[in-house]
């Protein structure tokens, strides 16, 4: 069984919709068709409503009957603007590093659900954590932090920057960098990754 996430985004190519086309455009049934491929009109049927998606194979049977490529199941799914919505109770907490007994902090994915996207969105818990458990990371782009709740500590390259409820901040996070909470309480803030 599918989830809603990955039905949206394999319903998004209308593949069952481009497949009906090319049967119409060439004057064929269902029953047609499926002497072509061994493929069932039932089977077919479903695949072009909607109710089943087809494994790579089967799309390529179907592809070479039509003399398209399997690109043409996938072409100007972008017609559309690009959408993608993530429900709160879809999202997945992550530690920072999988397997540490005491990670700094959580993260959960904002825009998952958004193929093709150009950055990336978290919703971070940082946990208190004393200087000297501070661990750094870098990767190529720019990041920028929102404080929703807390005080976070960010440490960029020599330099630390407190950072309070409603503060924000961007900075080249190609330089090491970490991050931390201040005093006892958790910090929440939203992370958005770019490059």
């Amino acid at each position: 069984m599918l989830s809603a996430t990955l039905r949206n985004g394999l319903d998004a190519y209308g593949i069952g919709t481009r497949l009906r086309s090319l049967r119409k455009g060439k004057n064929m049934g269902l029953v047609e068709l499926g002497e072509h491929t061994g493929l069932s009109a039932a089977m077919l049927s479903k695949i072009e409503r909607g109710k089943l998606y087809p494994t790579l194979p089967t799309l390529l049977r179907l592809a070479l009957v039509f003399g398209v490529g399997l690109d043409y199941f996938f072409m100007g799914a972008r017609d559309k603007p690009l959408v993608g919505i993530v429900r709160k109770r879809e999202r997945v907490k992550f530690p920072d590093t999988p397997g540490v007994k005491e990670p700094a902090y959580f993260f959960e994915s904002l825009d998952f659900a958004a193929t093709e996207r150009r950055l990336n969105a978290f919703l971070a818990e940082f946990l208190p954590t004393p200087p000297e458990r501070l661990r750094r990371h870098q990767h190529p782009g720019g990041e920028f932090l929102y404080v929703l709740r807390g005080t976070l500590v960010v440490h960029v390259g020599e330099d630390e920057h407190m950072l309070d409820a409603d503060d924000s901040m961007y900075f080249d996070c190609s330089v090491p960098h970490g991050y931390r909470a201040r005093g006892s309480a958790t910090c929440r803030a939203v992370v958005v990754t770019a490059g």
